[in-house]
């Protein structure tokens, strides 16, 4: 029973050392909070809950970025431009990267520090890849909990560059504070741009590689324009704005940040930011609760004894999709 204790009480100290590096912006204890917060083992998930309970007060101040757009679309050179711009400036950057995981190996390539090559050798900067482990939404399942430590550690600008697979890649904006969509110039006509879901939710587009084809960026820009105008806005009082940028010459950046400057002055004028934050983090709980649900479900005993029966009757055609779930989920209600 003291053994028990004492290791409890020992594991209580070294999370709260852990703690205090993150608060005293050391690297190393914020890499290894944010190993502990993506961690699946359930003992690391405990200590990971009272790790961001005590990290918890000392968030919030970061403007929260988030950066989609298919592959190809330039988004890591994108956000090397603006984070040295942004570091010229005094910010202090940090850079969630998602990869996406192989569905057959499980692996991931995890390679957005070699495409930025400056900012990941910049002090100011802190870049973290990690991968998506098969969450959609283009971002990993602990994206949200990881940038928490990030603001903790006196990161005052979270960007989050997502997978980059295009129209579904949409939970991210339910994270930040502003949704960046990139594009090319050559993105389509207005039948593309005017497709609802990850444009609806975009707070401000972005016709990247501008340089390549001046004519066909400034051709889709009007585009996107015309297609936002249509769409109701994801943030009351916005209109998202289309701008023209070449992150490869750093044409554009500044006048990108100033729109998002410009969106979170409005935004928190109005009362919009924190409005959002509130239902952020609301909608991110039920997030969780489903996906803790989902886990339990596959887990319990008789759902794994049954489940590979009732799913070949259901391939059979001899119990229907909604017998068969009603029948596996009817092992919830009963007690072990």
């Amino acid at each position: 029973m003291n053994d028990t204790v004492a290791s409890q009480e020992l594991l209580a100290a070294a999370d709260q050392h852990l703690v205090d590096g993150v608060l005293a912006r050391q690297p190393r204890a914020l890499a290894k909070a944010i190993t502990l917060v993506e961690s699946t083992r359930r003992d690391h998930q405990a200590r990971a809950e009272q790790v961001l309970a005590a990290l918890l007060p000392h968030t919030g101040k970061a403007i929260r970025v988030g950066i989609s757009g298919s592959p190809g679309a330039g988004k890591s050179t994108f956000i090397e431009a603006l984070g040295l711009h942004l570091i010229e400036r005094g910010h202090r950057l940090a850079v969630l990267a998602v990869d996406p995981s192989s569905t057959l190996s499980g692996g991931s390539i995890l390679g957005d520090k070699t495409r930025m090559e400056k900012l990941s050798t910049d002090a100011n900067a802190f870049i973290r890849p990690s991968p998506s482990g098969g969450s959609l939404g283009g971002v990993a399942e602990k994206t949200r909990e990881a940038m928490l430590v990030c603001e903790a550690a006196g990161f005052d600008v979270i960007i989050v560059e997502t997978v980059g697979v295009g129209q579904s890649e949409t939970t991210v904006a339910g994270m930040v504070d502003a949704f960046v969509l990139l594009q090319l110039p050559n993105a389509g006509d207005d039948l593309q741009a005017i497709k609802k879901g990850i444009v609806e939710l975009a707070d401000l587009v972005v016709i990247n590689k501008a340089d390549i084809d001046p004519k066909a960026a400034e051709f889709a820009r009007h585009h996107f324009e015309g297609a936002l105008a249509l769409l109701r806005s994801a943030s009351p009082g916005w209109r998202p704005p289309v701008l023209t940028v070449s992150a490869q010459t750093g044409r554009g950046i500044e006048a990108f940040w100033g729109e998002i400057e410009r969106y979170r002055k409005a935004m928190s004028e109005s009362g919009g930011l924190e409005a959002k934050r509130k239902r952020q983090a609301v909608d991110w709980m039920w997030t969780l609760i489903d996906g803790e649900l989902r886990n339990r479900f596959r887990h319990h005993p008789q759902v794994k004894h049954d489940l590979e029966q009732v799913s070949r009757a259901v391939t059979a055609g001899s119990m229907t999709p909604a017998a068969a779930a009603h029948r596996l989920l009817g092992y919830l209600q009963d007690k072990d």
